[in-house]
């Protein structure tokens, strides 16, 4: 069976790829190409559903938000 993830990717001040599934708690990893974090987000992804049931969610967007400081 398979079954589809939304996965959120980000880069951090080290230049790392960091991938996390909101439908799963805890699900996330980190690389520093994106065809290695992409591997290394589905073996994450086939570990957690070992664990748990993903939560139902929809993705609905990313929205930049300014604030003062």
């Amino acid at each position: 069976m398979i079954r589809e993830f939304n996965v959120v990717i980000e880069k951090d001040e080290d230049g790392y790829f960091v991938a996390s599934v909101p439908a799963l708690r805890g699900c996330h990893t980190q690389a520093k190409s994106l065809d290695v974090l992409i591997k290394r987000i589905r073996e994450a992804i086939e570990l957690c559903l070992e664990v748990e049931d993903p939560v139902s969610n929809e993705f609905v967007g990313v929205q930049r938000v300014a604030v003062s400081i």
